[in-house]
């Protein structure tokens, strides 16, 4: 597998945009220094910004020529940092504007998948302004009697719990309401747990994900050592190309661009593949799921990274 890339001379002078102000601050700082390090080593012209320290008009006298996003979340991957930098007439790598919103959206995605006809499990929707807990039972019954619950617009699992009475319902939604006003509640499908990355319009291999956690939440993707990654993924060469095909048309569906992430639960009964949610800034530490499936595909964390700069060079 080959990508677009260009020599460290037509990059020009590069920002990371890292840290934030999210509730995935850490992850992002994490990301950026690694893909900072990653360029530096190519010859790339390259320096850390972390928008909690710094104005973004800093970037103008900085002479910067692109962007590099990793700015995981709110502010980052939401699409009003996009708008900022197209504003400043600034290139960035990813998707643009509406992709970001649409992503970052876990209850938009959702919709836009259901109109479209590609499958995601049943949900409901949760309104801080408007919930009554009284309606936590019949949620249940008509989701089956085990879901999952997240909030709308954030990552990394932050705020989300895995339920399985109307009592426990209650609890983790206003639990999700102390991060976002609008909660997804999601029918929960018992079987394996995949993530496809996608990379100028290319899917990488599969990955599955096992935890022993209650499912993959925040500790298990960057804190602790027990979750196992299988790449190759131990799908058939015909479910492989499936599920491919599956979460290219999902991000394409979501007007998202550049690179990616497509996470994919597959029923244990039928088979059947439910998309989850997309990722337009998915995390790059050591421990982050799209290096991992670079690697499966004889790709280099400096040719990965490269590759993603690369997206910044075609208009968002």
């Amino acid at each position: 597998m080959t990508f677009t890339t260009y020599s460290a001379e037509q990059y020009g002078r590069v920002a990371v945009m890292l840290g934030g102000d999210s509730a995935e601050r850490a992850v992002s700082l994490n990301s950026g220094n690694a893909v900072l390090k990653a360029l530096l080593s190519a010859g790339v012209d390259a320096f850390a910004f972390d928008t909690a320290e710094r104005q973004l008009t800093d970037l103008i006298s900085e002479k910067v020529d692109r962007v590099l996003i990793m700015l995981h979340g709110r502010g980052g991957e939401d699409g009003s940092m996009q708008g900022a930098l197209q504003q400043l007439g600034i290139p960035y790598t990813g998707s643009g504007v509406l992709g970001s919103a649409l992503s970052m959206d876990k209850i938009h995605t959702k919709q836009i998948w259901q109109c479209l006809q590609l499958p995601t499990a049943k949900y409901e929707i949760a309104v801080k302004s408007r919930f009554e807990a009284g309606s936590c039972g019949a949620i249940m019954n008509k989701l089956g009697g085990k879901v999952m619950v997240k909030p709308a617009r954030e990552g990394s699992s932050i705020g989300m719990a895995k339920v399985t009475s109307a009592k426990q319902l209650e609890t983790a939604i206003q639990d999700a309401f102390k991060y976002d006003n609008q909660v997804l509640v999601e029918q929960f499908i018992d079987g394996r747990e995949f993530t496809v990355s996608v990379v100028q319009g290319k899917a990488l291999p599969s990955i599955r994900m096992s935890t022993p956690h209650t499912f993959y939440d925040y500790s298990a993707k960057y804190q602790d050592n027990t979750t196992e990654y299988f790449c190759p993924s131990g799908l058939s060469d015909e479910q492989e190309s499936t599920l491919a095909q599956l979460c290219t048309d999902a991000f394409d569906a979501l007007s998202a661009t550049g690179w990616g992430r497509v996470d994919v639960m597959q029923d244990s009964q039928t088979e059947q593949f439910y998309l989850l949610e997309a990722n337009t800034v998915p995390g790059m530490t050591e421990k982050s799921l799209v290096p991992k499936a670079a690697a499966a595909a004889g790709i280099s964390f400096q040719e990965l990274v490269l590759a993603v700069l690369a997206t910044s060079m075609e208009p968002a």
